[in-house]
């Protein structure tokens, strides 16, 4: 990233070194105006095979991982906090997603006030790297305190303890300048069925939704939806049970839902219908875009690597339906294989950043009139014999 320091206070001048350098193969990342009569233009070098985008993407550091898995141990090492953020904007993204825990280590054992001081940390830190934070998120299913759940455990204690995260990630997310926080419900549910019961687990989830609006009157909630795993049966399994949720809530304007693909692949759903459905209600406001090969285990990989047609309905329904116009990004929640080396920890990444951008140059390409042509005349051979031509063409 460089730095250019334009000594004009002509902001049409200004726009036009922005079209010159964008022209000259810059990016521009900001404009700051300086307030004495002078601009800093904020831009990077992009690289020859560089495709633009219209959407603006975000990641967690939990993408970049040791290769840790419930068979076998660590095959790379840990990188730092300041490494992995340093890298991403390096990449082209745009925002971090967080658990409560990756802005704020330790925090079971601060203050509130101390919570707050470690996020303001690293907000600046985000400054630093010209990155935003997009959602915070209550990382529950990690906790000696929610084994049984959180917001659903059978223990009065424990929801509260569940309760008090929920309010410190608010808190974290105000530090950090985003108003969103995401759910995502890991253990809100049952390994056994008769231990809950499905009435009272769901309303005590939508009890602890209400106390967290009531908290923080900013706030947006953001449900990411799950069938299993780690749980066996989820109390809010698709994108369909989180607007039900939303709309039973106090405040149903500011609860939404969050699709990742491959949790709709393990509930046997297609993600860009579940995508679309979302979009129809209004209540997209995230997505974690990667893939899955069937219904296994999570599998967290690069985005399109195993469902490419799919991963293409996914941009095409995003792109056709306006996500990103209200400052909405697209998240890559995928993980590295286990067997690639420490030098290529961000190369899931990459890859998938590429795909999504290839695809959008796809959907950007994609012959409307010959569709409706296909529509008008029942001809679904012809216009899925076009989709694959124009996927696998180059």
């Amino acid at each position: 990233m460089a730095k250019i320091l334009v000594c004009d206070d002509d902001k049409e001048i200004v726009e036009a070194i922005e079209i010159y350098l964008s022209q000259e193969g810059h990016q521009i990342l900001k404009l700051l105006d300086n307030e004495d009569g002078t601009y800093t233009l904020f831009v990077k070098k992009i690289k020859e095979d560089f495709i633009m985008s219209k959407f603006k993407y975000s990641v967690g550091p939990w993408n970049v991982h040791e290769g840790a898995d419930a068979y076998g141990p660590a095959t790379r090492e840990t990188i730092d906090l300041e490494e992995k953020i340093k890298t991403f904007a390096e990449m082209g993204f745009d925002a971090i997603q967080f658990h409560d825990d990756d802005a704020v280590p330790n925090m079971n054992e601060l203050s509130e006030g101390e919570v707050v001081s470690e996020a303001k940390a690293l907000k600046a830190m985000l400054d630093k790297y010209n990155l935003k934070a997009e959602f915070v998120a209550p990382r529950l299913w990690m906790d000696p305190h929610t084994v049984d759940g959180g917001f659903t455990s059978n223990s009065d204690e424990d929801r509260e303890f569940a309760l008090w995260r929920a309010y410190r990630s608010i808190d974290i997310a105000n530090a950090l300048g985003c108003d969103k926080i995401v759910l995502w419900l890991a253990r809100e549910g049952t390994i056994c069925f008769e231990s809950k019961s499905p009435v009272e687990s769901t309303k005590k989830l939508i009890d602890a939704i209400n106390k967290m609006l009531a908290y923080d009157k900013n706030i947006k909630i953001m449900i990411e939806t799950k069938p299993n795993e780690p749980i066996d049966r989820s109390v809010c399994p698709t994108l369909g049970h989180a607007m039900a949720i939303s709309a039973t809530s106090d405040d149903p304007s500011r609860v939404g839902g969050l699709l990742e693909s491959a949790h709709a692949m393990l509930a046997g759903l297609d993600p860009a219908n579940e995508i679309g459905f979302a979009l129809a209600m209004g209540k997209l406001w995230g997505v974690h875009l990667n893939d899955q090969n069937g219904m296994k285990f999570d599998q967290d990989k690069s985005f399109g690597v195993e469902n490419l047609r799919t991963a293409f309905n996914q941009m095409k329904v995003l792109m056709e339906n306006g996500f990103g116009n209200n400052g909405e990004y697209i998240g890559l929640d995928v993980k590295v294989m286990r067997t690639e080396k420490q030098s290529g920890s961000y190369k899931h990444l990459e890859n998938s950043l590429k795909i999504a951008k290839m695809l959008e140059e796809k959907v950007n390409k994609f012959d409307y009139d010959f569709q409706k042509k296909c529509v008008a005349e029942r001809d679904y051979e012809a216009l899925e014999m076009y989709v694959m031509e124009l996927l696998m063409k180059g």
